[in-house]
């Protein structure tokens, strides 16, 4: 099935790659995707992107154009609708957000409700093109303010936010009742996006002050202290790595150097990771003259945080 992404616009590139953990993305403009997904539930998982819909055609950005397409495609309601209209800049079309919404109300068959419809029909204008499409389903994005690490048993300046915790999980395409690692866990936030996900995750880091944290925030889960240089599990025994390995400042390791402590983990993170298996490793600094002899580089991606710190986010397999 064909479906449209609205994405979020904070980091379109890391929009766009968390799409293929559920399906593969065969476009993109500016604030949207494009892709061919089998089941659209699994769309459900998704962090970076506002709107999913299934694709129902495409024209130029006017309301000519829009108006053709709407009489080509003869719809009727499958119960109460209404008609939404996003305009993405920078964007010119020759008529107002009502003045479209108000003519696709009037070109689909069936009752027009405003307040309480069982479906929406939503036409997205970007770059000199309108994508038109029925809303399978909003991401409740407020869901993940909510879980603010403020609001936790335990809270530690710096962690990272719900919504980047998921977009990472997501990015290692781990799967419902696979198995995935962190082994620098510190208060649990990937560990607490698994347990949501149905996604069995162990947690490890050799901070014993982060580790009772962890255990304050997921009371069930599984977290460990442990060396990430020496893990003390077998080879592959994991799906899937997802971790934001410590910055330095003031920060518990074991090792030697936090160069050394990136190289070292790097290794044993490649060990642990079962063959065919993705890892997401966040830091702070561009990391792949380490990484590229031990894996292959799927992914690079770069998020501002602050004037201070941007995260680097590689994505390997």
């Amino acid at each position: 099935m064909n479906l449209l992404f609205e994405l979020s616009g904070e980091n379109q590139p890391l929009a766009v790659a968390e799409i293929s953990c559920a399906g593969n993305v065969t476009r993109t403009e500016n604030g949207i995707a494009i892709a061919e997904v089998n089941d659209p539930e699994r769309t459900t998982r998704l962090a970076q992107t506002h709107v999913v819909m299934r694709l129902l055609g495409e024209c130029d950005a006017s309301k000519e154009d829009l108006e053709r397409l709407l009489d080509h495609l003869a719809l009727t309601a499958p119960g109460r609708f209404c008609c939404r209209v996003r305009k993405i800049h920078p964007v010119t079309v020759n008529a107002s957000q009502l003045e479209l919404e108000r003519m696709m109300g009037q070109k689909i068959h069936g009752t027009v409700d405003l307040n309480t419809p069982d479906v929406e029909y939503r036409a997205v204008f970007t770059n000199g093109r309108c994508f038109f499409g029925e809303v399978l389903h909003t991401i409740d994005r407020g869901s993940y303010a909510y879980r603010n690490p403020q609001r936790r048993a335990f809270f530690h300046p710096g962690v990272m936010m719900p919504l980047m915790a998921r977009t990472m999980v997501n990015l290692t395409h781990v799967e419902p009742g696979e198995k995935l690692c962190d082994p620098f866990c510190g208060t649990g936030g990937m560990l607490l996006e698994c347990e949501m996900m149905g996604i069995e995750a162990i947690g490890s880091d050799y901070d014993p002050e982060m580790l009772i944290g962890c255990k304050q925030n997921l009371p069930n889960g599984a977290c460990i202290r442990a060396d990430a240089t020496k893990m003390p599990y077998p080879d592959e025994a994991f799906d899937a790595i997802a971790t934001d390995l410590p910055y330095g400042q003031s920060t518990t390791i074991g090792a030697e150097s936090i160069d050394t402590l990136y190289t070292e983990s790097l290794k044993e993170i490649r060990r642990v990771l079962k063959r065919g298996g993705r890892a997401v490793i966040v830091t702070h600094k561009d990391i792949r003259p380490l990484a590229k002899d031990l894996f292959e580089i799927v992914g690079y991606y770069e998020q501002r945080v602050h004037k201070s710190l941007t995260r680097r986010i590689l994505v390997l397999a």
